[in-house]
């Protein structure tokens, strides 16, 4: 219990704190966040799938990416659409989608789960890049956010701070839901399937069905973010849905910390703030960004939340709430 209101007092902390940034930061900045704000619901997507229920996946981009492009085409193709319906179209496809590769898929563990979820992906990417007439092909797809109609009212989204106050209150509502999930007996019995399938079926869980609602479950959370992602860039090009877009994620999740909750959210506050720092000072910041994940690989395995809670041990000599997060359901 006094973890749970710990962890909803810290998102409520963060929540206030977002909400002032707009009167702090400059438009550039503001961009960013609304970027990392984005790209934390992606993570944390990723995190609920490796760290919790052990599925390594190198093909999470296929939602992330079917998300994107399907609101952009909603947004071209669907005359006077309003901003939560092309959401909704993204969302609904990313559902469809993850619950039929799920029932392929599933079926498979450890490097056959991956590479099969990395062929996926790669087959995602193929059709996007062929079917040009509808997907842009390699020139992407340009859109142009709709305004938000809250029926008594409608919110111009041309104003950038609009949009970050938006993805603000989404992604935060859906972070609090995942928390949430985390925490229930279906999140809790995902862990001890990781631990001990055998043991689970035994004591009479339907391991396939628990796994194939995570997985839909988090193919649905990638997608949201994608929709996001679209309307916050007003473009969609090839990368949303490539395995690139998988490489991001997963740095950002190991980075982080995959055996907590917290973890990946300031993996992706590390990545993007030195993705940003790094591509300003060299064109090749890719090759930086690489040597820092082999560093945190062999180095730091735990991630830098494992750091902070082995210092925060270290000075104040106990274990943080969050440090046993995962492990502590076995």
């Amino acid at each position: 219990m006094k973890k749970n209101y710990v962890a909803y007092s810290v998102m409520v902390i963060l929540f206030l704190l977002g909400a002032f940034m707009p009167v702090i930061l400059k438009s550039y900045q503001m961009n960013m966040l609304t970027e990392i704000i984005i790209f934390t619901l992606y993570a944390v997507s990723y995190n609920l799938l490796l760290g919790y229920a052990g599925l390594l996946s190198f093909g999470h981009a296929m939602f992330f990416g079917l998300g994107a492009f399907v609101t952009a085409i909603a947004i071209n193709h669907i005359p006077g659409i309003s901003l939560i319906n092309a959401v909704l179209f993204g969302l609904a496809a990313t559902i469809v989608a993850g619950f039929i590769i799920g029932c392929l898929l599933l079926r498979h563990k450890g490097s056959y789960f991956a590479l099969l979820t990395l062929a996926f992906n790669s087959l995602f990417f193929v059709v996007a890049t062929k079917w040009s007439s509808v997907t842009g092909g390699d020139d992407g797809l340009s859109i142009t956010r709709p305004d938000l109609n809250l029926g008594f009212t409608s919110i111009s989204m041309t104003n950038a701070n609009h949009f970050y106050y938006v993805a603000l209150i989404v992604v935060g509502i859906a972070l609090v839901f995942c928390w949430y999930f985390t925490q229930t007996a279906m999140g809790k019995s995902v862990v001890l399937m990781r631990e001990n399938e055998e043991r689970m079926k035994f004591l009479g869980y339907n391991t396939n069905a628990s796994r194939l609602i995570l997985f839909t479950f988090t193919g649905a959370l990638a997608g949201l973010a994608g929709c996001l992602y679209a309307l916050h860039f007003q473009f969609v090009s090839l990368s949303a849905i490539s395995v690139d877009m998988t490489t991001a994620v997963l740095i950002m999740a190991f980075v982080g910390g995959t055996g907590t909750y917290w973890g990946p959210i300031l993996g992706v506050f590390v990545y993007i703030l030195l993705q940003n720092f790094l591509s300003d000072i060299t064109d090749r910041w890719a090759f930086f960004m690489g040597l820092i994940f082999i560093f945190m690989v062999i180095f730091i395995p735990g991630g830098l939340s494992q750091v902070i809670m082995n210092l925060y041990q270290r000075f104040f000599g106990k274990k943080t709430d969050d440090n046993t997060e995962v492990e502590e359901t076995t």
